[in-house]
């Protein structure tokens, strides 16, 4: 198993950009991915993704000491009912960047980059697909290790 963080495995912050900005081309491209986009993208959103990614997977907390709480990403994705199709091209599309971005060349880096985000697209950010008032304002950055979650509590407790 790779040492270190998976941040660091998968090229650590410029490795988070090129995974960020590889997905970001392959989500507009798709038709049904790009519809989450329809209210059109903040002109940073690569930016604010890889720090977001980099710290999730075992990075500095770029994402929360820059951008925002997790708690606000995932009130972004949330209330916009079911989108099981959608998830799963999300997905695809990320394991198409994820080759893009050069990260396939080490078949563990690549697994644990692509879990992360299928359960971080299944879980967090589709577990408030209802409303995104039910978003409990104190949730965590999820950490991600070699065998998955390491923590995803709500802040306190």
């Amino acid at each position: 198993m790779p040492r270190g963080s998976i941040f660091d495995a998968a090229g650590g912050a410029d490795g988070m950009t090129r995974i960020a900005a590889a997905w970001h081309r392959r989500a507009m491209a798709d038709e049904v991915v790009a519809h989450a986009f329809h209210g059109g993208a903040k002109p940073d959103h690569v930016e604010r993704l890889a720090a977001y990614l980099g710290e999730a997977l075992g990075g500095p907390p770029r994402y929360t000491e820059l951008y925002d709480a997790h708690a606000t990403v995932v009130r972004i994705h949330s209330g916009n009912g079911e989108h099981e199709e959608m998830n799963r091209r999300a997905i695809d599309c990320f394991a198409g960047a994820l080759h893009d971005a050069g990260v396939d060349a080490d078949p563990e880096t690549y697994q644990a980059v692509l879990d992360y985000w299928a359960w971080v697209t299944w879980h967090p950010m589709y577990a408030y697909h209802r409303s995104a008032d039910d978003v409990p304002s104190n949730l965590q950055m999820p950490q991600w290790s070699w065998d998955g979650t390491v923590s995803y509590r709500r802040v306190g407790q």
